[in-house]
């Protein structure tokens, strides 16, 4: 295929999520429950030193640390700078400060945000205090925010036994990244195909290789590719996986395969997921080829691949494309 003009690069939305779930050891399990009970708790390490937040080894020497002890829900302004525009979810809807506070009886610093008129307002050495949540849940953000405060600076850490009644073993921390995506012009040209049911990848005119998707440059010999080459529909199972967990929003039962298919006239196997056949019959070199969902979904990609019916393709076909 002869170059095509090269077409506005596409761009949209895209939202990367996923709820991190992990269990406590005893330290931040502690921590965590104190906080649901507004005691700010941290650790000592064995030259004295108080670590809030407190973690499970000493920083400095691996050494374990279990030693809890109560500080004060006072402290310090270390260091701060200001936020203008808060993003959502952050801890605060309007405008604050990122702060490090030192709590009266630690010796480390606590990330945490304050809520101040502007930035006018802040500075290094100012005294704060834990403003707490009005309904606590056994997580960071039971400090709700800090707040200036006039008080004296001192106060030693207590010791604290770290028992609480019904204390919080885990968490869910919810991961989320929104961006604009842009493909750029190669991939822009490969998703016009897929709307028009084409595979179109891109050669190499050094080492003749064709990508699918292609990126506009040969991985290998870092040249541009500008040539296009439209491949398949058909292709080969180089290798694959079972899938046994079923994913959140994701309409399909389990166990189902998804593949590495290297698509005729490709030098770069690609992914898709198998169906059409029981997935203990999915094998290494079974020929399948693409079914395209139906126009309204909106998607451009084939919704899975099945199995043609021809014989398997010999091992030497496709070993270099595992």
């Amino acid at each position: 295929m002869s170059p095509a003009p090269a077409p506005e690069a596409l761009s949209a939305p895209l939202t990367v999520e996923f709820p991190f779930t992990r269990s406590l050891g005893p330290v931040q399990s502690a921590f965590l429950t104190g906080l649901r009970q507004r005691t700010p708790l941290g650790v000592r390490t064995s030259d004295g030193r108080v670590l809030v937040p407190p973690v499970e080894y000493d920083p400095a020497t691996a050494e374990e640390l279990r030693e809890l002890v109560e500080v004060a829900a006072t402290g310090t302004v270390t260091t701060w700078a200001w936020n203008p525009a808060p993003r959502p979810d952050q801890p605060l809807s309007t405008p604050f400060a990122w702060v490090l506070v030192r709590l009266d009886g630690a010796d480390t610093a606590l990330l945490h945000v304050l809520d101040a008129p502007g930035p006018e307002a802040v500075h290094t050495g100012m005294r704060v205090r834990i403003r707490w949540a009005a309904e606590p849940t056994g997580a960071i953000t039971d400090i709700a925010c800090f707040e200036p405060h006039e008080s004296t600076p001192g106060g030693e850490a207590r010791p604290h036994d770290g028992e609480f009644a019904d204390p919080v073993t885990g968490i869910v921390a919810p991961a989320r990244l929104d961006y604009r995506y842009s493909p750029g012009r190669a991939q822009t040209r490969y998703l016009a195909g897929l709307a028009e049911h084409k595979t179109v990848g891109e050669r190499c005119p050094s080492c003749r290789k064709v990508y699918v998707p292609p990126r506009g440059a040969c991985p290998t010999c870092g040249v541009a590719t500008t040539e296009q080459v439209e491949v398949g529909p058909r292709g080969t199972v180089t290798t694959y996986c079972v899938v046994n967990i079923k994913a959140r929003n994701l309409d399909i039962e389990v166990p189902y395969v998804y593949a590495h298919i290297a698509l005729d006239g490709a030098d770069l196997a690609l992914h898709g997921r198998i169906g059409g056949i029981p997935y203990d019959q999915v094998r290494m070199g079974m020929r399948v080829e693409p079914v395209w969902p139906d126009a309204s979904s909106g998607s451009r990609f084939p919704d899975h691949y099945r199995p043609t019916g021809e014989p398997d393709a010999d091992y030497d076909v496709y070993k270099e494309l595992l």
